[in-house]
């Protein structure tokens, strides 16, 4: 017998159908949902365990998204042929989800859990990422996982002035603002996008459009459940312990010691160790105690109480962690030219919080090619962002980057590539670098402010510069509420927000933002966008000040590229049987050479950091594709000799033969002791054979007219 999918199915107000639909795929999981637009489709399944792991004191939630090739009728590249670990565009869309979903859980619920979320069936008009937190939420609420949703994400695009939720991909490429918002009915969870230079006004409106596209998602979610016979009761599970007894002595304990060490505005090493020493005086405390859980409860309680205490010096007397007012930025000292083999360097410095960033130039071969399920696509801006352990003073293994490391390299480089050079201004491929050294909160935003400065010191034609700061938001119960510029990596754990602005003078380049706090009005999110302007503003002054403008030239030992057009019918002979011509050219020049057909004609792109390459192998191309006239005289280069004349070259690529009886205006019977392999000789095009193509050259032919002469 098969199974019967209840489905509900809506629309955003544009006519095009969404459909939600459970119980026919996948139900062995706790929740499984499919969501479909178009051709589109997506599974999402979710499980979670009954039991928590022994010691265990945190929320282990995993979220994978994955593209099928098969989806897109494609089989994948590499050895295997199948699909493999994610890569970094499935990352990205799993952070996306998991920073959606991840506040909605109940705090104490400590229980493994696992999202998967699948494309199965793909639609070239519909980008998934919109509706991948559609599928996952609906998962979660058709089961009995304990979790405060539903919630959805959608993209909202600004086209030609105009604001468009979930627009096709051929709509976003012509967007001067793309983000992705996601929320409940009540609340805006997290917000991610990048734009061009746009508006704080704007970016508020987008988010306000957003919400009230995902409340009619979160309804539609809600009507699948009812459908389904309601919403489930949440299951039970292990509440921890609380004991109000062993809270109240350990805050009378050490109350009035943390707030001393939060008040004095400490360096984080000094601040660190200061509270380190408290935390002996409690183990002491507790040493002789003979309940284990107890013992755990003190140690939580101590964590709590250094949550309250800081919030509320902050909230109560303006004080921060490292002494700030709540609109301060700390120091910043910045060095560019740094690395001298470097096409590019910067060190950008703020607080203690470092990015040593580089700049790399390369060619065309040197494009990142993101072999996606839908598309393959290469791309010409790479940014990478990297976060060794001993930058926090930690020890750690080194595999590699993290998910982390990806979210973080993404922003920057979506705050960067819109003030890029375009066209012939930059036909490099770009990698930047950020190495970051040292770490004390918003390493994301210090790449994005080195990466500006080391693009500049390359010699990059950038429109402007970007800089990035990061926000905070710390609120109470009484309504009282601060806005933190440029937090400290403390306040990202224990602030109720953390918003990421980056921009140049005219407006907002890129953001990033997740709420843990139920209800943020608009009202404040906007003050923390004037704030967070205020703040880029001043950083921006820094920025300017260390260098103004771009270098006037690349690097002496960065690559030129130099571009020419070709007719389309010479790319053949440019590249030569087998690729023998463009490879022997580039050995013999030191040059990298690119060949791709452009409209009706061929675009050549000729790397080199030596001038005078390049300048060879832009004579050979030009000889190449030269069309021989009759009557021109040339000089040749003899390549071979027979018993009847010899073969010379006259042109890159071009031979001919000069037959004996053309060589002089004598009668020769041999050419031996009159010319070698490798001499040069002036020689005239008689004539072109108009069925065959082949040069009649002659040496004579200049004898008799300087004899004439």
């Amino acid at each position: 017998m098969s199974k019967i999918a209840i489905s509900k199915t809506f629309d955003l107000g544009d006519g095009k159908p969404i459909t939600i639909e459970t119980g026919k795929l996948a139900t062995q999981a706790d929740g499984a949902a499919l969501v479909r637009q178009g051709n589109c489709m997506i599974l999402a399944t979710v499980v979670s365990k009954d039991e928590v792991k022994e010691g265990q004191d945190f929320f282990p939630l995993s979220v994978d998204y994955q593209e099928k090739f098969a989806s897109a009728g494609r089989i994948p590249g590499g050895f295997f042929r199948r699909e493999a670990r994610l890569s970094d565009y499935e990352i990205l869309i799993s952070r996306l989800v998991d920073r959606a979903l991840r506040p909605l859980f109940p705090e104490d619920y400590l229980y493994d859990t696992q999202v998967i979320i699948s494309l199965i069936s793909a639609d070239q008009s519909i980008m998934p990422d919109s509706l991948a937190a559609l599928a996952a939420s609906a998962a979660l609420t058709v089961s009995n996982i304990p979790f405060n949703g539903p919630i959805s994400e959608v993209r909202v695009c600004r086209i030609d002035g105009k604001y468009l939720v979930n627009p096709s991909k051929q709509d976003i490429e012509k967007a001067d603002l793309d983000v992705i918002v996601a929320g409940s009915s009540s609340s805006i969870v997290m917000v991610e996008g990048e734009a061009k230079e746009v508006a704080e006004a704007d970016l508020l409106e987008a988010i306000r459009i957003g919400h009230e596209a995902i409340r009619i998602q979160c309804q539609a979610q809600m009507d699948l459940a009812a459908l389904c016979g309601g919403k489930k009761p949440f299951r039970e599970y292990e509440k921890a312990p609380h004991s109000q007894e062993i809270k109240d002595k350990v805050y009378a304990a050490f109350k009035d010691k943390v707030y001393q060490v939060a008040k004095s505005g400490a360096p984080k090493t000094e601040r660190k160790l200061r509270f380190s020493a408290i935390k002996e005086e409690l183990k002491a405390l507790v040493a002789e105690w003979e309940n284990e859980a107890d013992v755990k409860l003190a140690k939580k309680y101590y964590s709590d109480l250094e949550y309250d205490v800081i919030r509320n010096l902050i909230l109560d007397e303006g004080i921060r962690l490292d002494g700030r007012k709540t609109d301060e930025v700390r120091a910043i000292w910045t060095e560019i030219d740094y690395l001298p083999s470097a096409h590019g360097s910067a060190v950008f410095t703020r607080g203690e919080t470092q990015s040593l960033t580089t700049v790399t130039l390369g060619t065309k071969l040197d494009e990142l090619m993101l072999d996606k399920a839908m598309e393959l696509v290469y791309t010409k801006f790479i940014l990478h962002y990297n976060f060794p352990p001993f930058s926090t003073g930690e020890v750690k293994p080194n595999r590699g980057p993290g998910r982390r490391e990806v979210g973080h390299g993404n922003l920057a480089m979506r705050s960067l590539k819109n003030v890029l050079p375009s066209g012939d201004d930059n036909p490099y491929t770009i990698r930047v670098v950020s190495d970051i050294l040292e770490s004390n909160g918003s390493s994301s935003m210090a790449t994005v402010c080195a990466g500006s400065l080391a693009l500049f010191d390359a010699g990059l034609k950038m429109k402007s510069h970007v800089s990035g700061i990061a926000m905070g938001l710390i609120t109470r119960e009484d309504g009282k509420v601060a806005i933190l510029s440029d937090i400290l990596g403390d306040e990202d754990h224990l602030g109720d927000m953390d918003f990421k602005v980056t921009g140049t003078a005219k407006g907002i380049c890129g953001c990033q933002m997740d709420i843990k706090v139920q209800g943020l009005s608009f009202e404040t999110m906007f003050k923390a966008l004037e704030q967070a302007r205020q703040g880029r503003l001043h950083i921006l002054n820094i920025l300017n000040e260390t260098i103004a403008a771009p270098r006037a030239d690349y690097k002496p030992h960065a690559p030129r590229i130099i571009k020419i057009m070709i007719p389309r019918e010479f790319i053949g002979a440019v590249i030569g049987p087998g690729g023998k011509v463009i490879q022997e050219m580039q050995r013999e020049t030191g040059t990298t050479i690119n060949i791709s057909e452009v409209g009706d004609e061929g675009e050549v792109l000729i790397a080199s950091a030596n001038k005078e390459s390049i300048d060879k192998a832009l004579s050979r191309i030009r000889g190449i594709i030269a069309v021989p006239q009759p009557g021109e005289i040339y000089d040749a280069k003899v390549k071979s000799i027979m018993p009847y004349g010899a073969f010379v070259e006259f042109l890159p690529g071009k031979e001919g033969l000069l037959h004996i009886s053309e060589v002089s205006n004598k009668r020769l019977e041999t050419l031996e002791g009159v010319m070698n392999v490798g001499d040069i000789i002036k020689v005239k095009l008689l004539e072109v054979d108009k069925k065959t193509g082949k040069f009649k050259l002659s040496s004579k032919a200049l004898i008799e007219q300087a004899t004439s002469n």
